[in-house]
């Protein structure tokens, strides 16, 4: 079966320093792939490269089969694919509903929208509405996001992303900032987004959390995917094995 979305034989370089070297990747629309390693293994390089957000010295990115070229972010949104970096990404200036919109705003019907009047009512209610499924804690929709906790704005930058994409959810480290209950929605969240036929990415330090919502795992160390496993058929154990290099496991460890 042809992989939603896939990398083969990423590299890039910083310099002297190789943050991919041949790195493949891929994920299958309806299912959750968990993206791990140690810090500096390449994950962040990774996704900014499947993203649109980060050229390449080498390497192939497939979607739905047909070879692209991600030229921008414009380009992976265009696609259906949407990313909540480590750094959320949200104008702080702006209020939820304002972030969740950025750059789709929605027009008022008639010449008040042609004259580039925004319906802010139904934005609102959007953008509340993806919130609640989300159960994610916004106290505010008029306050600008700068103003609030940092719990707040992963709620509201992961609810954007859910909202948007229809193709390719990319989450990096989404539950960092979350307490136990706001963990638990974003968890199940991604697993109803799943169950939408949509891939979900997910990129975190938490194992218990890798092992409870993802289909498979994809393990890269030194800027290459090492190993590959079926999250119901590993463990925490084997997983940082893989990524310390303990078990040198190449491709096909599922």
């Amino acid at each position: 079966m042809t992989a939603l979305l896939e990398a083969r034989g990423l590299s890039r370089s910083f310099g002297h320093v190789r943050a991919l070297d041949g790195a493949d990747f891929d994920v299958d629309a309806g299912e959750i792939v968990g993206l791990i390693g140690d810090n500096g293994a390449g994950k962040s390089t990774l996704i900014k490269a499947l993203s649109g957000n980060l050229d390449l010295d080498d390497g192939e990115i497939y979607f739905e089969g047909r070879r692209v070229r991600m030229s921008g972010p414009r380009q992976a949104e265009d696609l259906g694919i949407e990313v909540v970096y480590q750094d959320l990404a949200l104008a702080p200036h702006l209020n939820p509903v304002q972030n969740v919109f950025l750059g789709r705003e929605i027009a008022r019907k008639g010449i008040l929208g042609r004259l580039g009047f925004m319906d802010e009512k139904e934005m609102r209610r959007r953008a509340a509405e993806s919130f609640a499924d989300l159960g994610a804690t916004v106290r505010s929709l008029n306050s600008a996001v700068g103003s609030m906790s940092g719990g707040q704005r992963q709620g509201i930058a992961i609810a954007r992303a859910m909202a948007w994409a229809n193709k390719v959810l990319i989450l990096d480290e989404p539950t960092a900032a979350l307490g136990v209950v706001q963990t638990a929605n974003v968890l199940e969240s991604m697993k109803r987004v799943r169950d939408k036929g949509i891939a979900v990415v997910f990129i975190s330090h938490s194992m218990p959390h890798v092992l409870e919502v993802c289909d498979r795992i994809q393990v890269l160390r030194l800027g290459r995917r090492v190993a590959t496993y079926t999250g119901a058929q590993t463990t925490v154990e084997e997983l940082v094995g893989a990524m310390t290099g303990a078990l040198d496991k190449r491709e096909g460890a599922a």
